[in-house]
């Protein structure tokens, strides 16, 4: 075994081969960046225009994040309605662990196609345009317990290919970043998600919810001004998606990294040969893909099941969830982009650590004072938006730096993969500690763990990583 990572005697970095380079620059330290790529990124012309427009679909995508998933539409997917509470809740959670399963098993392996064929963009664009397709479906899902099935379908697909289009989308960020500006161009990306999440909420809580009588006459009879919500939801993620479709080039694979296309149940094969080739050359970055699936899926549930928590357990109303999902957008977006400047300069090891020990302090405080009514909730509730961005952000900016040349939407698929194994954890988690405490509030405990274990599963994974000979 060499330490390829050591300089050599003149005191510059080893040369690897395209597909295994190294930076020797302390947090920037990177393995599996092809340095044509490299090049490329550097001299596009109108490159921030590119990252403007390539962050763009975060923005887009805030749509069914913010509005679709977290503070709107399963908000009223688990009012009363639809049926009990409590057993409502346990639906979703379950839900959303089917629709996890599905993704585990397919992602990696859309990923890898998309790579061999080089068609990122148009697996983006099906992907994408397949929620929102669906996300206008949810005007038919009416405020009646016949309902709820199809709203759960409706939100379990969407859920699948929004997963499959943030396959693609990952791995395009190698196409608009160098090694030393990915945290920033990552966290810039994902706070766009965040302003955007604001700009689509206030529209649609002064444009349709809050008004007695909103935009085009639409009330809150029948559910109207929710089902429209997601007609606009659904035109928004559509219109924002484009730019990232037109403006940022295909991606191309070096020679040394193509590969012949095989058929979809071969995949299978070539990937179960691809990750035994990644524990022998990147160890380190496989006990990153496991220990992020685990803390990833308890960040996706923080914002998950904080809408429901917020109307169920603290009483707060539709428009007041809205409200408080603004702010918590805010927060969320300037610790986001603030702390991904941070990424560049100290690593992205220590600002996830550091955003999920304040995310277990933060929820631990939710459960315990949750006889403190919304002042709570609004107090740590808002500090644990400082934390989710942050960690999310870097986590991804994390990976982008290791992953071998040419095959960033395998890889990508394989952190989608990794974290949809887990999926299941959050929810179940969730929807566990319901069932055992009677109450919706113990739920949280369910979150805090799994952000818990993934964190003790992180801590021994080395920040630099070397590839082994």
């Amino acid at each position: 075994m060499t330490d390829n990572s050591k300089p050599a005697s003149d005191g510059s970095p080893r040369n690897f081969p395209p597909t295994h380079l190294t930076q020797t620059d302390g947090a920037a330290a990177t393995i599996g960046v092809d340095t044509a790529q490299v090049e490329a990124v550097s001299a596009q012309r109108g490159r921030k225009g590119r990252i403007l427009a390539w962050s763009m679909w975060d923005w887009g995508g805030a749509a069914f994040n913010a509005v679709v998933t977290t503070f709107v539409f399963t908000v009223y997917l688990t009012g009363k309605s639809f049926g009990g509470e409590a057993f409502v809740s346990a639906q979703l959670g379950w839900t959303l662990a089917v629709a996890g399963i599905v993704v585990a098993l397919l992602a990696p392996i859309t990923g890898q196609r998309s790579d061999v064929s080089g068609h990122r963009k148009l697996w983006l664009a099906i992907n994408t345009y397949v929620v929102v397709a669906v996300t206008a479906l949810m005007f038919f899902v009416t405020p009646e317990p016949g309902s709820l099935w199809l709203g759960l379908l409706l939100l379990a697909v969407g859920t699948v290919f929004f997963e499959f289009a943030s396959v693609n989308y990952n791995a395009m960020l190698v196409s608009v970043s160098t090694p030393r500006s990915i945290g920033k161009v990552s966290g810039f990306g994902w706070s766009m998600g965040y302003f955007g999440g604001i700009v689509l909420l206030l529209i649609v809580y002064f444009g349709f919810i809050h008004p007695e009588v909103g935009l085009f006459g639409v009330t809150d009879a029948n559910g109207l001004s929710v089902r429209v919500a997601m007609l606009i939801s659904a035109a928004w993620f559509g219109l924002f998606a484009l730019p990232v479709l037109l403006a940022v080039p295909e991606y191309h694979a070096p020679a040394s990294a193509k590969r012949a296309k095989v058929s979809f149940v071969a995949s299978y094969a070539r990937l179960g040969r691809d990750i035994a080739a990644l524990w022998k050359t990147s160890r380190q970055t496989v006990f990153f893909l496991i220990s992020s699936a685990v803390f990833r899926d308890g960040l996706v549930g923080v914002f998950a099941f904080g809408g429901i928590l917020a109307a169920g357990t603290f009483g707060f109303s539709a428009g007041e969830v809205i409200i408080f999902a603004i702010v918590a957008n805010i927060v969320a977006g300037v610790a986001t982009v603030s702390i991904g400047l941070l990424d560049d300069k100290i690593g992205p090891k220590p600002v996830i650590v550091a955003s999920l020990v304040g995310l277990i302090i933060c929820g631990t405080a939710v459960f315990v004072l949750h006889d403190g009514g919304q002042i709570v909730f609004w107090t740590f509730g808002l500090a644990l938006c400082l934390f989710v961005g942050p960690a999310q952000s870097a986590s991804r900016s994390f990976l982008a730096r290791v992953i071998p040349a040419g095959r960033e939407g395998e890889v990508f698929g394989l952190y989608a993969t990794t974290g949809k194994a887990a999926t299941f954890l959050a929810p179940t988690a969730f929807a566990l500690f319901v069932t055992l405490g009677g109450a919706q509030y113990w739920g949280i405990l369910g979150i805090v763990l799994i952000i818990t274990i993934g964190l003790g599963l992180l801590l021994p994974v080395k920040a630099k990583q070397q590839p082994i000979s």
